[in-house]
């Protein structure tokens, strides 16, 4: 369990999962990383650590949520490690129920299941399950599915398990798609499985597996799922995926083709949508316009910190035009220009 200044919900998070009452549940420890935190949280898991002997606190200095992640993984012990996070409530049959699927499943190299929402307050009318992702909840329905490198659906960090070995194969958490204190919309979970899955393992989701995640009160704003998707529009340009990549036309300022395409498409829908006074179908068509720019910003600096040579033949290569040129006079032209920044 990774925690960063969150006394308010770490108490409760951490009694929940020790709080386990299924018959089939195995030993465990939970090992609960502060990553640096400012608050009382030493204190909190001390008073836990001493009186029951499963609690271990780990400090990562290291500021990031794949920084902490991978601290804990080095530390534990067992040939299963689950993740969950700060804010989150766990079943009482949470621990026997990953055992169970991976029991039932032994070719998955990791299983996930539900994470429900814990409301602060009535949800406003627009939040639907379409608007999940930036509270990172998760809820796939009543049958297991099998997570594949052709299928692969999304498993939640705050409640997801994995066979020991698999770090030994594929390493640990990126650290260059991580969370960062306050920072939104990261990519952790999501670049982990993507290298798992194209290796050919596999993963389960498992609606037996069910966590509840406490909500808090501004992921209720629409301002929150504005800034998400901005954010997670930005990671997704660092993360670099084949899906995402891939184009028939070309690239401009490194953002692949189809996403201006699709950014016209959710701007004349957002029109629309005002038009016809659909506020929720209006906010759908603006946070995916968020991530196009979250993404579009991103690669825009990227683009223009390269030599004036790349950045001219990208242009030349989305208009489909070939450009003679020798590249060793091409780049002294470039040096003498100081490299065209």
């Amino acid at each position: 369990m990774s925690t960063y200044n969150r006394e308010e919900l770490l108490h409760d998070a951490v009694r929940s999962v020790l709080a386990q009452h299924d018959p089939a549940t195995p030993p465990f420890e939970l090992i609960v990383v502060d990553n640096n935190s400012t608050d009382h949280t030493p204190e909190i898991v001390e008073r836990f650590s001493g009186v029951d002997g499963r609690v271990h606190y780990l400090f990562e200095p290291q500021q990031g949520l794949a920084h902490a992640r991978n601290a804990g993984v080095r530390q534990a012990r067992a040939s299963v490690i689950a993740l969950t996070d700060d804010d989150v409530r766990a079943e009482p049959g949470w621990v026997a129920s990953i055992v169970r699927a991976f029991q039932e499943h032994p070719d998955a190299d990791i299983v996930g299941g539900r994470v429900l929402p814990v409301w602060p307050a009535a949800p406003p009318a627009w939040l639907t399950s379409d608007h999940w992702a930036p509270l990172a909840l998760a809820d796939h329905g009543e049958a297991s599915v099998e997570v594949t490198a052709a299928h692969p659906i999304c498993l939640v960090g705050a409640n997801l398990a994995f066979r020991r070995a698999v770090f030994d194969v594929v390493g640990g958490f990126a650290t260059e798609v991580q969370r960062v204190k306050d920072g939104i919309g990261s990519l952790e979970d999501h670049e982990f499985l993507l290298r798992l899955l194209r290796i050919g393992r596999k993963g389960i989701y498992d609606p037996r597996i069910v966590i509840h995640a406490a909500i808090q009160r501004n992921r209720l704003e629409r301002r929150y799922h504005r800034r998400w998707h901005t954010g997670h529009g930005h990671f997704h340009a660092l993360l670099r995926s084949e899906e995402m990549e891939q184009t028939s036309v070309g690239t401009l300022f490194g953002v692949p083709a189809h996403l201006y395409r699709q950014a016209f498409g959710d701007g004349v829908g957002w029109i629309r949508a005002m038009a016809s006074r659909q506020p929720a179908r209006a906010f759908h068509h603006e946070v995916r316009l968020r991530f196009v720019h979250g993404f579009f910003q991103t690669r825009r600096r990227e683009f223009f910190k390269k030599p004036r040579h790349e950045r001219r033949d990208e242009l030349w290569r989305l208009l489909r035009l070939r450009v003679p040129r020798t590249e060793p006079l091409t780049q002294r032209a470039d040096t003498r220009a100081g490299q065209g920044n």
